[in-house]
């Protein structure tokens, strides 16, 4: 399973489209606790994650795999999806070449 598309969200959610056009919102927050998710707390930091397509990673060291997002992901309401994808939300959208 890739990851298409990965948009980080208020309340550390992320927006994901997995390669198969299934849109979700998977929740950082229950990980925020251990070790090497601590520093995601901060949003500047939740918010520079990158998509390596197999996986989600940020700068801290703090990754996640593709099938745990997909596991865990909930159904994105199509108002989240269009929310997410809008210019003017100040997200940064990361995409797989």
């Amino acid at each position: 399973m890739i990851l298409n598309e990965v948009i980080p969200l208020h309340d550390h959610l992320l927006f994901v489209q997995i390669q198969d056009g299934i849109e979700g919102v998977f929740d950082v927050k229950p990980y925020l606790k251990s070790e090497a998710f601590l520093p995601l707390q901060d949003n500047e930091e939740f918010s520079s994650v990158h998509n390596g397509g197999y996986f989600v990673e940020w700068p801290c060291g703090a990754d996640l795999s593709a099938d745990t997002i997909q596991a865990r992901m909930q159904s994105a309401l199509p108002a989240i999806a269009q929310q997410a994808r809008k210019p003017d939300v100040g997200l940064t959208v990361k995409m797989v070449n």
